[in-house]
């Protein structure tokens, strides 16, 4: 539980200390980097099935402008693998003190950092934003609730617990993150709030600020796919609003207020006559 709470601060030590890493392999200040090479990530999150987050990440090395400049000549795939495994054992957090046991959580020994080539992604020979997005998606698209049992929501009471149809594991784990949360040296973490998911507070898919598009611009793209797929060209007309707002004026012109007048003198020998 206490991983799960920490594993989006600690994946944030993670790039600082990347960065860290490269520029040092570079013979550049952390500062001047950013002359010279930008990095870049993507990355998601998946429960493994005893219950602890574990990260997918794609990290690209390219120029100063992003993906669009080349990267400089000691960019090499070598090179940002060894930063990756420095950054990784270097990365650490202090975690909270309990029945006066500080816990210090760090990566496990399991980084697997793997090289991807074009002839890895489905065939593709040019490198793509969009094949390296669906090299991860398979991970982005699985539910925690298919491996751990996790819910959907939160809890407002651990009594809810007990209907629902989830494994032993899960309602335990679930059970213990429910009762971490009511010390008071952990209040910080919302144990409770975020019980559901196992202490994990963080997204389950990220990238940094210049990977790529955007995920909207992914939204829209996979929605037009759909379309595509349904045969759906979209509507054959299309409607187009202009809406053109001026001021005219307050109150009524000399000719609107006589006539107003006029109006209401033949109301009143109306009623008059009546």
């Amino acid at each position: 539980m206490l991983w799960n709470a920490h594993a989006g601060h600690l994946w944030r030590r993670f790039t600082t200390h990347l960065r860290r890493a490269i520029a040092a392999r570079a013979g550049l200040t952390q500062r001047a980097l950013a002359d010279h090479a930008r990095v870049s990530f993507a990355k998601v999150a998946e429960f493994q099935k005893r219950g602890a987050v574990h990260f997918h990440a794609v990290i690209r090395l390219d120029g100063p402008e992003g993906g669009s400049s080349p990267p400089p000549l000691w960019a090499t795939a070598e090179l940002l693998t060894d930063a990756i495994h420095t950054a990784a054992q270097r990365t650490h957090l202090t975690g909270p003190t309990l029945d006066g046991r500080t816990h210090t959580l760090t990566f496990g020994r399991q980084t697997d950092v793997r090289t991807i080539r074009s002839t890895d992604l489905d065939g593709d020979t040019e490198l793509t934003d969009q094949a390296v997005a669906g090299y991860i998606a398979k991970y982005a698209t699985k539910g925690a609730e298919t491996t751990t049992g996790t819910l959907d929501r939160p809890l407002r009471f651990l009594a809810e617990l007990a209907p629902l149809d989830i494994s032993d594991h899960a309602r335990r784990l679930i059970r213990t993150a429910w009762h971490l949360g009511a010390r008071t040296e952990l209040e910080h973490l919302r144990l409770r709030a975020w019980a559901h998911m196992l202490g994990f507070r963080g997204h389950f898919s990220t990238k940094s600020r210049h990977y790529s598009t955007t995920l909207t611009a992914l939204r829209n793209a996979r929605a037009e796919w759909r379309r595509q797929q349904a045969g759906d060209h979209g509507p054959e007309e299309t409607t187009l609003v202009l809406a053109h707002w001026t001021y005219a004026g307050t109150g009524l012109s000399p000719a609107e207020a006589w006539l107003s007048a006029s109006l209401a003198d033949d109301s009143g020998e109306g009623y008059a006559d009546e």
